[in-house]
C-alpha cells in the first residue's frame, strides 16, 4: 500500500516540515502626526504628484451690444426699416426706439406727427434719463412750415440734454443710424489730427497754409532761399524765380505774409465805428492803434482822451473793441476810467457851451448898445433942424 502511492522517508519528512504554522505578520502601526512650521523641501515632493491649484478668476469682458440695431415694436410698418440695408436689426422691448450701442439710443419724430401731438416727444424723452450717454431725436422734416416746430424742438434739445438730428427721407434716416452703429466702437484717433513732431513737416505745414501752395512747393522755397525767415522778406520778382511758382502763388504768399496781425485779431474780435469825420477825412491810421480798453493803463486813460478831445470833437470817429475780456480786475479798471472820461468830457461840454452862452449875450448887448446910440443921434439931428 504504502509502495502504491509512493511513501518513503524523504517524502513524510518534507510533508512534515510543510505542516509547520507560518511566523505571525507584523503589526501595522499608524505614524504619529508631527506639525510642519514650514513648507517640505522639495526634494521630498519630487516623487509624488504635483498639488492641484485652482485657476485664477479673470475679469469677463463687458458684453458687446450686438452687430445689430435693436428696433422698438413701436416702430413696425416705419419706412426706415426698410432702408437699413448694410447692418441687420432686429425687434427688442426697448425704452427708446433705435439702440445703436451699449451707450447710443434714437428717438423717430415725424414733424407731422408732432404737429397733432406735441406732448408725445416730451414724455419719451423723459422716459429715456439717465438710460442712455447719446440719446438723439432724429426728426423728419415732412412739413412745409416747419420753423417754429425746429425752434422749439431745439430748446428742448438744450434743455434735456439730446442731440437734434434732421432728415428729409426714409434713406436718410436710416443711413443716419447705420453710421452710428458701424462707429460704435470706433477709435478717436479716426476724427484726431495728426500733429507734425519733426522741423520739416512744421515747416511744410506752415508753407502751405495759403491756398494752392502744396508740398513741392514748400521744399523749393526753403530750398531757394535757405531759411523761412529769407523766404518771408524775399521780393516777389525773387519768389517768381521759383520752379513751380507763378503769379497766383506769389500774390497768395505775399498776401500771407503781409498781413497785419494786429487788424484780423482786432477784426476778428468786432470792431464798430462811425463813419462820420469832423474834417470829412478817413482816419484809418486809428484802426491799427486800437486796442482793448481792458489793456490801457488808467494812469494813461485821461492823458489819451484829453489828447484826443482837444484834436477832435465829440463827433468824430469811435472804435469800440467788442471782445470778452476774462480778467475782473482789468474789467472793473476799464469801467472806472470810462467813467472818469465821459465825466471829463461832460464837463468840458457844459464849459464850451456856457462860454458860447456869454460870447451871444456880450453880442447882443452891443448890438442893442449900437442901436440906442444911432436912435439918439437921429433926435439929435431932428432937434437941430
Amino acid at each position: 500500500m504504502d509502495d502504491d502511492f509512493g511513501a518513503d522517508a524523504a517524502l513524510l519528512e518534507a510533508m512534515a516540515s510543510a505542516d509547520t504554522a507560518p511566523p505571525p505578520r507584523p503589526k501595522v502601526t499608524q505614524p504619529t502626526p508631527q506639525r510642519l512650521d514650514k513648507a517640505p523641501p522639495t526634494s521630498a515632493l519630487s516623487g509624488s504628484k504635483p498639488g492641484v491649484t485652482q485657476p485664477t478668476p479673470q475679469a469677463l469682458a463687458k458684453p458687446s451690444g450686438g452687430s445689430s440695431i435693436l428696433v422698438s415694436p413701436r416702430q413696425r410698418g416705419n419706412p426706415v426699416l426698410t432702408a437699413l440695408k448694410s447692418i441687420p436689426w432686429e425687434y427688442s422691448d426697448i425704452p427708446a426706439d433705435y439702440v445703436l450701442g451699449l451707450t447710443t439710443c434714437a428717438l423717430f419724430l415725424s414733424l407731422k406727427y408732432h404737429r397733432l401731438h406735441p406732448e408725445y416727444i416730451y414724455t419719451r424723452i423723459r422716459n429715456l434719463q439717465g438710460k442712455y450717454n447719446l440719446r438723439i431725436v432724429l426728426t423728419m422734416v415732412d412739413i412745409p412750415n416747419h420753423e417754429d416746430p425746429l425752434r422749439e424742438l431745439s430748446k428742448t434739445s438744450l434743455v434735456n440734454g439730446v442731440t437734434l438730428l434732421l432728415c428729409w427721407s426714409a434713406a436718410e434716416a436710416a443711413r443716419y443710424l447705420e453710421l452710428y452703429k458701424a462707429y460704435e466702437n470706433a477709435a478717436f484717433t479716426a476724427i484726431k489730427g495728426q500733429q507734425a513732431s519733426t522741423y520739416a513737416d512744421r515747416l511744410t505745414d506752415f508753407v502751405t497754409v495759403p491756398r494752392s501752395l502744396n508740398k513741392s512747393d514748400a521744399i523749393a522755397l526753403v530750398a531757394n532761399f535757405g531759411s523761412l525767415r529769407n523766404a518771408i522778406n524775399a521780393e516777389q520778382e525773387a519768389l517768381g524765380m521759383i520752379s513751380g511758382w507763378g503769379g497766383t502763388k506769389v500774390k497768395r504768399w505775399v498776401t500771407a505774409v503781409e498781413e497785419p496781425f494786429r487788424v484780423k485779431k482786432t477784426a476778428k474780435r468786432g470792431v464798430r465805428r462811425d463813419e462820420s469825420t469832423v474834417g470829412g477825412g478817413d482816419r484809418t491810421d486809428v484802426l491799427h492803434e486800437a486796442r482793448p480798453l481792458a489793456r490801457v493803463p488808467l494812469r494813461e486813460m485821461s492823458t489819451t482822451g484829453a489828447a484826443k478831445g482837444a484834436a477832435s470833437t465829440p463827433a468824430a470817429k469811435q472804435y469800440a473793441v467788442a471782445g470778452d475780456v476774462s480778467d475782473s480786475e482789468n474789467e472793473e479798471e476799464a469801467m472806472m476810467a470810462a467813467a472818469m472820461e465821459e465825466s471829463r468830457r461832460m464837463a468840458e461840454d457844459a464849459q464850451r457851451k456856457s462860454q458860447g452862452e456869454h460870447g451871444k449875450n456880450g453880442e447882443e448887448a452891443s448890438g442893442s448898445g449900437l442901436t440906442d446910440g444911432v436912435a439918439a443921434a437921429l433926435a439929435k439931428l431932428r432937434d437941430g433942424s
